[in-house]
């Protein structure tokens, strides 16, 4: 696997992470206690685990905490950057520390890496919120401060919002398929120094079923057998220096697969080539 500084945290990540939104049905059935598939998506963090990748992204809405919580026992805690997120009905200040310290306790961490705003709320003021991010930095329970679907203005706000710590990532989705933050978000995040965190960068698994053969045939002839999946995680990693891709865990093969994401760079021409492809 190989690492990348994340950000201006001064941490080295895996290029690529593990994401655990699975889906709505999981979402619910966890808050009754039923957790579909658990030991194949527990077997599946731990294949990436294994192979090197150290990031691992969850949120309080998912219901997968507990199961990254138990996923990261047995590996050394000091070497992994957990991330989770706040849902946007806990944005008030009081709300905002008591969800960061169930998410601790669900995790069984004492720390959480990385604490970021699933999504902006209206309805509260940014600077109540941040005010409370800031607390929890400075009480060792998170040591940097995320947004999640922002739009760039609202990421300015939120940054403006901070007296003391600096926003150091942006969780957007960004794939081939979908580009759109290539022009504001991404250039904003480099100039800046944030990392930007892409989900969905298999674009729902469409870009898998429509990736034309020939193009595949091209990339495994220059870089050795590649996979779709392989090579469209390599895209974001080749073009983009900052952005870290966090395909889903929930198959260990899928997983494993992904590891093969590192040791290897499309070329200028190549990611050319990709994207003049219509997916769509």
């Amino acid at each position: 696997m190989e690492y990348r500084v994340f950000g201006k945290t001064g941490v080295k990540v895996s290029i690529i992470g593990m994401g655990t939104y699975y889906d709505p049905g999981w979402i619910v059935l966890s808050r009754l206690g039923i957790r579909p598939g658990y030991e194949r998506k527990l077997k599946a963090l731990r294949v990436g685990l294994e192979g090197g990748i150290n990031f691992i992204d969850t949120a309080e809405i998912y219901g997968s905490e507990p199961l990254v919580g138990e996923a990261i026992k047995g590996f050394n805690r000091e070497e992994l950057f957990i991330a989770t997120k706040v849902w946007p009905t806990h944005l008030r200040y009081d709300a905002v520390i008591k969800a960061a310290k169930r998410s601790l306790e669900r995790l069984g961490v004492k720390y959480i890496d990385l604490y970021q705003i699933h999504f902006p709320n209206r309805r509260v003021p940014i600077t109540e919120t941040m005010r409370a991010m800031e607390y929890l930095v400075d009480s060792g329970l998170i040591r940097f401060i995320g947004l999640s679907n922002f739009s760039l203005n609202q990421i300015i706000e939120a940054q403006n919002a901070l007296k003391k710590y600096e926003i150091v990532s942006i969780q957007m989705p960004y794939s081939l398929m979908d580009r759109r933050i290539e022009n504001d978000i991404i250039p904003y995040a480099r100039k800046n120094g944030m990392a930007v965190i892409a989900y969905y960068p298999l674009g729902h698994g469409k870009l898998i079923s429509r990736f034309p053969r020939d193009a595949l045939e091209m990339i495994s002839r220059n870089h050795g057998q590649k996979t779709v999946a392989q090579i469209v995680l390599n895209w974001i990693i080749s073009k983009q220096e900052h952005v870290f891709p966090i395909p889903r865990a929930s198959n260990p093969d899928h997983v494993g697969e992904n590891l093969g994401v590192a040791g290897w760079r499309l070329t200028e021409d190549e990611i050319k080539y990709l994207e003049s492809i219509k997916f769509s």
